[in-house]
């Protein structure tokens, strides 16, 4: 997150070519399965991308962290240099008897990020700004992947997805400082200039699909 360029930092997904309200489901999903299930997502900020999965009916928690390097580096400061190999990304544990693997990947897709921009969000750059799904079993990479093909099949944006799909060796949690970081800061100007935005796209197109609290339109305050 550069401070520098805070009040410039677009979250808009611009082209899209379908109204987010009309977003194609996946085509393929998960089986329901008994029990937890989590799914490791990078979007840029995990500042952001954790905000839009916290609000969501049936995520049963959400934590920021840092995926695809290894352990002696995976630190903020150390992410951020761009050189370490990880991801900004979050580790969202869900309960498949209220949302799917697929309901996740959509709103991943719709509203979390833009997939289309390669190493960057806005103005985030860098490969620690990646979009990537980190997968842990081959079912998740083949739905994965299936869904990638059919949106750009659908031509749901004017620029193909660039989206990497990579294996989830591990998980390291970020400094405790980055938890629920927007909800703790909600006029901090990057979350009013990215987050926020996001939480008003999520309520918008996804209103069925939020938990009791986030479903007054208070983006400001819950982002």
């Amino acid at each position: 997150m550069n401070a520098e360029v805070i009040m410039t930092t677009s979250c808009s997904i611009p082209g899209l070519n379908v109204p987010r309200s009309r977003f194609p489901d996946p085509e393929q999903d998960l089986p329901a399965a008994e029990g937890e299930q989590r799914v490791v997502l990078a979007g840029g900020c995990f500042w952001c991308v954790e905000a839009v999965f916290l609000a969501m009916d049936g995520v049963t928690s959400v934590q920021s962290g840092y995926a695809g390097g290894h352990a002696s580096s995976a630190n903020y400061e150390a992410v951020c240099s761009g050189t370490t190999g990880h991801a900004e990304v979050v580790d969202v544990h869900y309960d498949p008897a209220k949302v799917s693997f697929g309901e996740l990947l959509k709103v991943f897709f719709s509203v979390a990020h833009d997939p289309t921009q390669l190493n960057r969000q806005g103005n985030d750059r860098g490969t620690q700004y990646r979009s990537a799904v980190f997968y842990e079993t081959a079912e998740q990479r083949r739905v994965a992947e299936a869904y990638i093909h059919q949106l750009n099949q659908a031509g749901v944006y004017p620029d193909p997805i660039v989206t990497t799909l990579e294996p989830l060796e591990a998980f390291y949690p970020a400094e405790e400082y980055h938890q629920n970081f927007a909800a703790r800061n909600p006029y901090q100007p990057y979350i009013m200039a990215v987050a926020a935005p996001k939480m008003e796209k999520l309520v918008d197109s996804y209103p069925d699909r939020l938990k009791p609290e986030f479903t007054d339109n208070d983006t400001g305050s819950t982002a």
